[in-house]
């Protein structure tokens, strides 16, 4: 399974960027994706994740209300809606994939089996 990851660059504080990850090769039909994101200095960090087949999601409390991630099975893509960014949203975003099913979305990095090159979010003041 391989993750690619697009739609990272740079905005002034209150745009917006839509990034998206598409899984490719063999997955089950039920899966999470999750968004992560490493600021310089500070672990890889929970930002949202959505379950494949009931579209349950989940998000980070620093994101609720400016962000919303959604999913389009057939084509195994991704999208993160990133609404009124901040410049604490600046930092590498990763796509991750747990295919272990049954757990709903989960918060660790460890959960998350696959993952995608990161892409960067920058937000200037």
């Amino acid at each position: 399974v391989q993750l690619q990851a697009s739609g990272g660059g740079s905005v002034q504080a209150g745009g917006s960027l839509r990034l998206s990850c598409t899984a490719s090769g063999r997955t089950s039909s039920s899966y999470v994706m999750g968004w992560f994101r490493r600021s310089p200095g500070n672990e890889r960090d929970f930002v949202a994740g959505i379950v494949s087949i009931s579209g349950n999601t989940r998000y980070a409390d620093s994101v609720k209300g400016r962000f919303t991630i959604s999913r389009d099975n057939a084509k195994k893509t991704m999208y993160l809606q990133m609404d009124n960014l901040e410049p604490g949203d600046t930092a590498v975003y990763y796509c991750a994939l747990d295919l272990s099913g049954g757990y709903g979305v989960r918060l660790t990095s460890q959960a998350y089996r696959y993952w995608g090159k990161g892409t960067q979010v920058t937000v200037s003041s």
